[in-house]
């Protein structure tokens, strides 16, 4: 369904991404790892055209490299940012209700699925979403992406400072989107939740993609886990 090949990035002089390969299969969920500061979070920026990408980007047999973010997000490919940009001044219910591609095009998601897999969005669905926390907020920062329909999500760090119940919730989340045949590319920095819900993982390190393979032999890599993750 993805497939990057020979991608590079740059941030002024700076090569951030130098030369990645990656796919991500139809209703496979994938995960890419590593130290921070390696690229990982770029690398799903230049596939969605936040950053100017160089090298082949196809999306469903489509290239896609320098198309404008919505163009590509048109197509079905939804991303989720680490920064969690939600309208604050809008109500949840609201905010739910931007992600919505075709208002007149029911997709695999409703408001009230959101709702019903959140009570505390429920809770909070007509309230101002200014006011929720930082779990609550990023719950609502994916939900408002699956409104739209995705064939294919990308998860920038969805558990980054969130409690130890709301990681779960997460993992649990990640996994019932996997289930309605969604396509999912997570950058997480909890080794535990991407071995543990992935069929695949790259793991990056200096720009580059230094490892391919499953769970069961990255956990089985000690060389590769000693020099390119563990602190």
């Amino acid at each position: 369904m993805l497939s990057v090949r020979g991608l590079n990035a740059y941030y002024g002089k700076s090569h951030i991404l130098q030369g990645v390969d990656l796919d991500v299969g139809e209703g496979e969920v994938v995960s890419l790892i590593g130290r921070n500061g390696v690229g990982r979070s770029t690398t799903i920026k230049a596939i969605i055209g936040e950053v100017a990408p160089v090298g082949s980007i196809r999306f469903k047999g489509r290239e896609i490299a320098g198309l404008p973010s919505y163009r590509i997000a048109r197509l079905g490919l939804g991303y989720v940012p680490e920064n969690r940009d939600i309208f604050p001044g809008l109500t949840v219910r609201q905010n739910l209700t931007l992600g919505l591609k075709d208002a007149k095009r029911p997709g695999r998601w409703r408001i009230e699925d959101m709702l019903a897999m959140f009570p505390n969005l429920a809770a909070r669905a007509d309230t101002a979403a200014g006011v929720l926390s930082g779990g609550e907020s990023q719950m609502l920062t994916i939900c408002r992406t699956l409104m739209g329909d995705p064939e294919l999500i990308m998860i920038d760090e969805p558990t980054e400072g969130l409690a130890p119940l709301l990681v779960a919730r997460v993992a649990e989340l990640i996994c019932e989107i996997a289930g309605r045949g969604v396509s999912i590319l997570l950058v997480e920095q909890k080794l535990t939740i991407a071995l543990d819900i992935s069929a695949r993982v790259y793991v990056m390190g200096h720009g580059a993609i230094v490892f391919e393979g499953t769970p069961a032999q990255l956990k089985a890599n000690q060389t590769v886990r000693r020099e390119w993750l563990e602190v």
